[in-house]
């Protein structure tokens, strides 16, 4: 590893550790040269499967779209941020698990919405009218009543058991 600071190519390990989540290690090095210490992490490199959008055309798997999509639906909701990461990282695993080259955007959506709906409510809402495109206040009033039938969790469970304390 070359060091960051005067160039030399000779630098030695002085620790090594593995992340919170255990999937990435973090390393201090020091410089031979000029003592300088600087710290680095190293993954396993996994390639994501392409995407099969709807219409039949393949792109590669952008995370920044995932990313992306989850914030649209969470903007302003009491989410926070190490959740939302926590959330896409566990899409990403679901995806990689199954071992395909290719996966369609329907594998995604899904995905997205049962991460959603552990998250947030209003998000998951917000998430499935565009989603599944509802067309009415009744595809809205299922998706609502099938909510309320499901047990609680997520931030929005949190604040509602800390008020009635």
């Amino acid at each position: 590893m070359r060091c960051p600071f005067c160039g030399a190519i000779d630098t030695r390990v002085i620790d090594s550790r593995l992340s919170q989540e255990g999937d990435q290690v973090r390393r201090r090095r020091e410089c031979t040269e000029c003592r300088e210490r600087f710290t680095t992490f190293e993954t396993a490199e996994l390639t994501m499967p392409r995407v099969i959008k709807t219409n039949g055309n393949r792109e590669p798997f952008r995370e920044e779209k995932l990313r992306a999509g989850i914030l649209r639906a969470l903007e302003k909701r009491p989410v926070g941020s190490d959740q939302i990461e926590a959330a896409i990282n566990r899409i990403k695993k679901k995806l990689l698990s199954t071992g395909e080259r290719e996966i369609p955007t329907q594998l995604i959506g899904e995905n997205v919405m049962r991460e959603l709906a552990k998250l947030d409510q209003v998000a998951y809402i917000r998430f499935a009218s565009v989603y599944r495109s509802f067309q009415d206040v009744n595809e809205f009033r299922e998706v609502i009543e099938d909510l309320e039938l499901q047990p609680k969790t997520g931030p929005s469970a949190d604040h509602e058991l800390s008020a009635q304390d």
